[in-house]
């Protein structure tokens, strides 16, 4: 039997914040509330670093302020993912390197970036996480990739390349097209996964999308992942609107007892599972995340 965590994937949601029913009222700063945080869960998802690259010594206090078994995954740069990175987001120096005719664009893909530039990224990001790494506060990094990221040979070679890159590293993988989990692809996928040591993130999100993966519980390292995204159907893939209000969305017992089983499964074949609420709109993830521990709780001791 493995270990089980639960928590949220992010504990600096404005609409956290403003909501007045988490934090207490003397959590005003940062660093009160990422210790009133970390009393509460064992885990948390960094959010931000899928933003903007996280900087040493910011990670350096995030070790510092938390007790000793806390554990932070963290989500990879965007950049990382396939996703369009806005050129602000990289180190000033770096942009002063690009050609004139990427200084001109306002997002940039890996792919336009020279592989020196590329390597440089990776190494900056892998540099900023040290203190957690050497803390032993480090669990994961995931790699959300998006809808258009189509199961192919392209795509699974650059699954691997990740390894190598981060090959310190323990590495999750979440898909956001269908196709990845189809009849014909499903096995395929999990033996890549499976094969590489990389984690298979299973996920509670609304269906009927392309960008919709089912919810299927599979393990295929010593670490297995789960990320509720709620299920809002109207927001799922709603343009201009904030990631809050995107997964804006409260579990029911009912729901969450339909996984009940599927992380006694995961459970059953893995080292240690984490299970993560993004549904961070208002204090909606934590009190989901708090429910889903005292359900987990109750069936371990029934």
């Amino acid at each position: 039997m493995g270990k089980i965590l639960v928590g949220t994937s992010s504990w600096t949601d404005p609409s956290l914040i403003a909501s007045g029913r988490f934090y207490p009222g003397s959590a005003k700063s940062p660093e009160d509330r990422l210790r009133y945080y970390s009393s509460q869960f064992s885990l948390v998802e960094v959010d931000s670093t899928y933003y903007s690259l996280p900087e040493q010594r910011t990670s350096s206090l995030w070790a510092t302020r938390t007790p000793n078994d806390f554990v932070f995954d963290i989500k990879a740069f965007r950049l990382f993912t396939q996703h369009p990175t806005p050129l602000k987001a990289l180190p000033k120096d770096i942009r002063q390197d690009l050609s004139p005719a990427l200084k001109e664009k306002t997002n940039v893909y890996m792919k336009e970036l020279p592989p020196e530039i590329t390597g440089e990224i990776y190494k900056r990001f892998e540099q900023a996480l040290r203190p957690l790494r050497e803390a032993g506060k480090l669990e994961a990094i995931f790699f959300q990739f998006p809808a258009w990221f189509l199961p192919g040979p392209e795509q699974r070679e650059y699954i691997l390349s990740l390894k190598e890159r981060l090959r310190d590293h323990r590495l999750a993988i979440e898909f956001r097209n269908n196709t990845w989990l189809s009849e014909k692809a499903q096995v395929r996928t999990f033996d890549l996964l499976r094969q590489n040591g990389l984690s298979f993130v299973c996920v509670d999100e609304p269906q009927g999308f392309r960008s919709s993966v089912p919810p299927v519980a599979e393990v295929t390292s010593s670490l297995a992942v789960v990320r509720f995204h709620g299920r809002n159907r109207e927001t799922w893939e709603k343009k201009g609107i904030t990631a809050s209000e995107r997964f804006n969305y409260f579990y029911s017992d009912k729901e969450l007892e339909e996984w009940i089983p599927k992380v006694e499964h995961l459970n059953a074949q893995a080292q240690q599972v984490h299970i993560l609420f993004n549904n961070c709109y208002q204090d909606k993830a934590v009190v989901n995340a708090k429910r889903m521990s005292e359900l987990l709780q109750k069936e371990i001791t029934s």
